[in-house]
């Protein structure tokens, strides 16, 4: 049996680990981050609204991605969790600029409590090789 290497991702452009996890791993082909909300990486701010928290999201594990060799037009699944379900279309609308056109990973959406924030989003995409 082969043992399969596992890489720990790590950048500073976004937040940084608040607990005992990694920002990203990488397994073969494939890279896991974990879930990232609105959180500025640099300031800790976290912007208003469920549009700019999206984007704010994204940009973190868009961050997360590069530094593992990816990017989120090489992303196959999404997990999003909202604090609100109701900001669900305006979540969507902001999610799908994010990627291609005609590039729509897989996704699940859940309802959650999250602590202070209106969106998490975490991704599995493809790393270059």
């Amino acid at each position: 049996m082969t043992k399969t290497t596992i890489t720990r991702v790590s950048t500073e452009n976004a937040p940084g680990a608040a607990g005992g996890y990694s920002q990203g791993v990488v397994v073969g082909d494939l890279v896991f981050t974990a879930g990232f909300g609105p959180a500025d990486p640099v300031t800790g701010a976290i912007p208003e609204g469920i549009a700019a928290q999206t984007r704010q999201a994204l940009a973190n594990v868009q961050a997360v991605l590069k530094a593992a060799g990816s990017d989120l037009n090489q992303t196959v699944k999404v997990t999003v969790h909202l604090s609100d379900l109701s900001n669900w279309a305006a979540f969507d609308a902001i999610y799908r600029e994010s990627f291609e056109p005609g590039h729509l990973p897989a996704r699940t959406t859940v309802g959650s409590v999250l602590k202070g924030i209106l969106v998490e989003i975490d991704v599995v995409a493809l790393v270059a090789n």
